[in-house]
């Protein structure tokens, strides 16, 4: 395995050094399975587990290693190693983990692009891919949105502009993956040492694009419902496979649930033209409701700004803001907690020394 081909470069070996003269090896994850990888390595592909002290030096489960990670392990067996260390990751595509918690649920990591999968029959949404523009902006993944399933839409150049209309400056293609050479556009994209993922809601045909991309049936694939037309959920876990011609793929799941972990910051950058009409508004603490002199409800009157897009960018502003307001809350108990703890060595110092 041509670990350089993955990505491996200049950066990972520099940051691989001392893990090196250890007598560790470098190695990419390509499936993570709760505690158990499945690593890509010089020598071929190698099974590996957590060391205890991993775990204990890890600040929460997303810091442990997921797919697309550069690890350091320690071989102790015929294809077996343990992984020591998580190399600094250069990006990685988060969300807000399901539930009641505010964790972070890590999905891939050191992904150069990524390509956000559409499906042009029951599955398109603009509002969800406004969601996953915003998750792609926290990362710092440029996005491409692919827009699948061509030739079932009646008027897809129609819904390539709807969708460039609030991609901003970033690529929208619309393809039909089953049709031979449909995927062509995509490769453009792609190269040696870059690593891109693929992200959508489930059926969207993200399997199929990247069998046809890898030239092969690597991952299953499903045929759509024909009650609704929506595809059915094949992928049941994320994997990186290499590209034929250098590269590598992540296919991931589709997400039944897409909470949003990203601060105010990622949200005006996807809805930046209302940002800009926001700040021409007469009053600084402008709300955008009843204001005299207000921009953006003078752009929705006359339409430049549609009522959808509108709700849309304060709906995931207020998810954006509580997600910030429920970070600092945390930081500031778990600082609470760490003084409470030196307080209590302190005196338990003091005490010793009377």
């Amino acid at each position: 395995m041509n670990l350089e081909s993955l990505g491996a470069d200049a950066h990972v070996h520099r940051a691989f050094q001392t893990y090196a003269a250890q007598g560790l090896i470098l190695a990419r994850v390509a499936v993570s399975h709760r505690d158990l990888y499945r690593l890509y390595a010089d020598a071929g592909e190698v099974a590996g587990e957590p060391a205890g002290a991993l775990w204990h030096r890890s600040a929460d489960a997303a810091a442990m290693p997921v797919v697309g990670d550069w690890v350091a392990a320690r071989i102790v067996g015929p294809a077996q190693a343990i992984v020591e260390a998580v190399l600094p990751r250069r990006s990685c595509f988060e969300r807000r983990n399901p539930g009641k918690r505010e964790d972070r649920q890590a999905i891939a990591a050191n992904i150069d692009l990524v390509f956000l999968i559409c499906g042009l029959d029951g599955d398109f949404n603009l509002r969800r891919l406004e969601r996953y523009l915003t998750l792609a902006a926290e990362s710092g993944v440029p996005p491409v949105v692919v827009l699948n399933k061509a030739d079932l839409c009646g008027d897809a150049a129609a819904r390539a502009r709807e969708a460039a209309a609030v991609a901003g400056s970033n690529p929208v293609v619309a393809l039909s993956a089953l049709e031979d050479g449909g995927i062509e556009p995509l490769h453009a994209f792609l190269g040696s040492g870059r690593t891109v993922a693929l992200l959508g809601s489930s059926g969207v045909g993200k399997s199929t694009i990247v069998n046809r991309l890898l030239g092969g049936e690597q991952f299953l694939t499903g045929a759509v419902r024909q009650l609704d037309g929506r595809g059915r959920h094949t992928t049941t876990h994320r994997e990186l496979a290499p590209l034929p011609a250098g590269g590598a793929l992540i296919d991931t799941p589709g997400m039944r649930e897409l909470q949003l972990w990203a601060g105010q910051g990622s949200v005006d950058e996807v809805f930046d033209e209302i940002v800009t009409l926001a700040a021409q508004c007469r009053f600084g603490d402008c709300t955008h409701a009843v204001e005299p002199g207000c921009a953006v409800q003078a752009a929705l009157a006359i339409g430049a700004v549609s009522p959808d897009r509108w709700e849309s960018y304060r709906k995931l502003l207020g998810e954006a803001r509580r997600h910030e307001a429920l970070a600092d809350a945390q930081i500031a108990q778990e600082r609470k907690r760490k003084l409470k703890q030196i307080m209590k060595a302190h005196r338990r110092f003091y005490k010793s020394q009377r």
